[in-house]
C-alpha cells in the first residue's frame, strides 16, 4: 500500500532535489526564447497598425516585446522546481506597477503578451503561435470597423448677443451640456454630441454668428480628447 504525501512532503522533496533546475536544455531554451520574440514582434507590428490614441509611444509598444520574453523566461525557469516556483511569485508578488494605462485596449495587450508568454515558456508552441495570431486577426478586424457615431466635445465661446440665436442651432444637434463657464464679456459651453460621419459643417455655421468668438470640436473617448 503507497504512503501518501502531504503538501509538506512534497516541499521537502522538492528540495532535495535543487539540480532539477538544471534539466532545461539550451534547445528548449532558445526555442521558447525565439517563439516569445517572434509573438512579441507580432503584438508589436499589431499594437502599431491598430493604435487610435493621441500620442504613439514607442517605448511601450517595445515593451510588449520584452514582456513576452521575460514572461517566457519566467516560466522556464520556475516550471523545474515547485520550491523555485514559490519563491519566485512571492517576489513577484510584492511589484507594484504605478503607470497609469488611459485607453484599456492597451491592457488588453499587456495581457496578450503575459499570455504568450506563459505558453511561449511551457513549450505549446502551436497554442501561442495560433492564439496570437487569431487574436491578431481579430483586432485588426476590430479597429478596421468604421463606428457608425463617434461622441464630441463641442466647446462654443460667445457673448451674450449669441445667446438665443446659439440656443436654436444647439438644440439641433440634441447634445448634453457637460459644463459653463461665465466669464466677464463672454460665456463659454461645453456640450457633448454624437457625430455619423464626420458631418462638421455646423461648425462653421456657429462660428459665423454674430456674437461667437471661436468654436472648437474635439474627439472624445471617455480618457482622452484628441
Amino acid at each position: 500500500m503507497g504512503e501518501s504525501l502531504n503538501f509538506q512532503d512534497i516541499i521537502k522533496k522538492s528540495a532535495l532535489h535543487l539540480d532539477a533546475f538544471r534539466s532545461v536544455s539550451y534547445i528548449d531554451m532558445a526555442l521558447g526564447l525565439l517563439c516569445a520574440f517572434l509573438i512579441g514582434l507580432f503584438i508589436y507590428w499589431i499594437y502599431r497598425r491598430t493604435f487610435r490614441g493621441v500620442v504613439y509611444s514607442y517605448n511601450y509598444n517595445v515593451s510588449f516585446v520584452l514582456m513576452t520574453m521575460i514572461t517566457a523566461l519566467i516560466i522556464m525557469t520556475i516550471s523545474t522546481n515547485i520550491v523555485l516556483s514559490l519563491g519566485m511569485v512571492g517576489a513577484l508578488s510584492i511589484v507594484r506597477f504605478r503607470t497609469a494605462v488611459k485607453d484599456p485596449l492597451d491592457i488588453v495587450y499587456m495581457f496578450w503578451a503575459i499570455s504568450a508568454g506563459i505558453a511561449s515558456g511551457a513549450k505549446m508552441y502551436p497554442l501561442a503561435l495560433g492564439g496570437s495570431l487569431v487574436i491578431g486577426l481579430v483586432l485588426t478586424w476590430l479597429s478596421k470597423r468604421k463606428l457608425r457615431e463617434q461622441a464630441y466635445l463641442l466647446i462654443v465661446r460667445h457673448t451674450d448677443e449669441a445667446v438665443y440665436e446659439l440656443r436654436v442651432e444647439l438644440r439641433k444637434l440634441d447634445g448634453k451640456l457637460k459644463s459653463k463657464t461665465v466669464r466677464k464679456g463672454f460665456t463659454e459651453l461645453t456640450i457633448e454630441i454624437m457625430l455619423r460621419d464626420d458631418n462638421t459643417a455646423f461648425v462653421n455655421k456657429l462660428s459665423a454668428m454674430e456674437g461667437v468668438q471661436d468654436v472648437s470640436l474635439i474627439n472624445y473617448t471617455g480618457d482622452y480628447a484628441q
